[in-house]
């Protein structure tokens, strides 16, 4: 009679180590996966509120212009980092647009200065020229850059535009 061998249940040493090393390649992938997700999200969000904001403040500016009834600076042909214009509102004259401490403010009249961006961006460079003619209601363009302020140094904080455009006065 032949004695029959018990059959053993269970894995080898190799097939444990293959499915470690199969079951760790899926979840570095899945983790790697995640990571890029987020930083995507983030850097998302981070252009998002540079556009939003710079294109708030251009909208802003240039209402401020179209309703203006005169430039007093910058002069015809030149560039200044301060806009002063005149409205058909006496208490509103004169009304100053300029840049402090990476804020774009703007001041009404005696009204008390209101900043046009938030802590969240930087502005830098802000410039108004007069691209007006003699004889024209007269026309203003405008630039500034925007930077997201990034304290940590992570790359999916840092963004910087520069926004341009123009603005005429209305006509009388």
């Amino acid at each position: 009679m032949r004695m029959k061998t018990p059959s053993l249940k269970g894995f080898t040493l190799v097939e444990l180590l293959l499915y470690v090393a199969i079951s760790g390649a899926m979840l570095l992938v899945v983790s790697l996966f995640l990571s890029t997700l987020l930083q995507s999200r983030v850097k998302n969000q981070t252009i998002a509120e540079v556009e939003q904001q710079g294109l708030q403040v251009m909208q802003m500016v240039t209402q401020a212009i179209r309703n203006a009834d005169a430039i007093s600076s910058p002069a015809l042909g030149t560039s200044a980092a301060t806009l002063s214009i005149n409205t058909l509102v006496a208490a509103n004259n004169p009304t100053v647009l300029d840049l402090s401490g990476g804020v774009i403010r703007i001041k009404e009249g005696a009204g008390s200065v209101v900043s046009l961006t938030n802590s969240r961006v930087a502005a830098s460079a802000l410039t108004f020229r007069n691209l007006s003619r003699s004889g024209t209601p007269g026309t203003l363009r405008i630039q500034f850059t925007l930077t997201y302020v990034n304290p940590s140094g992570r790359n999916e904080f840092s963004f910087t535009k520069t926004f341009i455009g123009t603005a005429t006065l209305r006509q009388p």
